[in-house]
């Protein structure tokens, strides 16, 4: 599964990107909290079934989010331009879409997927599957659609899974425990050569953006 340090690296790269004249050090430090907060439902499984992945991994709760935003920012009286002008909406804006699209569709595509529309639906759903080109044309398989011959009911297969109460993702506040052994509590960093990979593109993203502004600065 993604790391927190992987979910970091990545929300600094889509951060560089999209903070424009709007970059600094407080913008990226909002940008980061908002992209870890997720994490927090791993601490709420000792109280409720599942809830890693679940609770603060709904994109429900991002589409919440998102319609206040737009209706305040759309208004001639908004309360986040009053406050914060340009640069608050720049900064909330693109901290709602690293939220979703570093951290929640990040684990949508790995191990259980997410509980992607709790609490209106119970199911884990994994974003898993297959894109190619072939003799026989262009085959996906991230969304499979079939017959079942018992019924004669069209079934579609967009990577279901459990319930909360069925699927446990395991975290260092929670991990799985193995029958045969003591618990294995572990805080990864990076799991796979792709992660370190990722880890290592935000380090030099975030390098490469402050040795610009300092040869910007020099400059002028």
């Amino acid at each position: 599964m993604p790391t927190s340090v992987v979910h970091a690296a990545f929300a600094f790269v889509l951060a560089v990107g999209l903070l424009g004249a709007y970059y600094d050090r407080r913008a990226l430090a909002v940008v980061l909290a908002v992209v870890l907060f997720p994490e927090l439902d791993a601490g709420l499984g000792w109280l409720m079934d599942g809830a890693h992945r679940t609770v603060l991994h709904t994109m429900i709760l991002s589409a919440l989010v998102a319609g206040i935003l737009y209706w305040d920012t759309r208004r001639s009286a908004s309360w986040l331009g009053g406050r914060w002008g340009d640069y608050g909406i720049r900064v909330t804006w693109v901290a709602l879409f690293v939220h979703v699209f570093a951290h929640i569709a990040l684990d949508w595509t790995h191990l259980d997927g997410i509980n992607i529309l709790w609490p209106l639906v119970d199911q884990f759903i994994a974003f898993e599957g297959e894109l190619y080109v072939s003799s026989r044309g262009i085959v996906q398989t991230f969304v499979e659609i079939s017959v079942d011959p018992a019924t004669g009911q069209q079934v579609v297969d967009a990577g279901q899974g459990g319930t909360s109460q069925s699927v446990h993702v395991s975290t260092p506040v929670q991990p799985s425990k193995d029958p045969d052994g003591p618990v294995d509590r572990r805080f990864p960093i990076a799991v796979g050569g792709w992660q370190l990979y990722l880890v290592l593109t935000g380090v030099f993203t975030l390098v490469a953006r402050r040795l610009q502004t300092v040869r910007y600065e020099d400059d002028q």
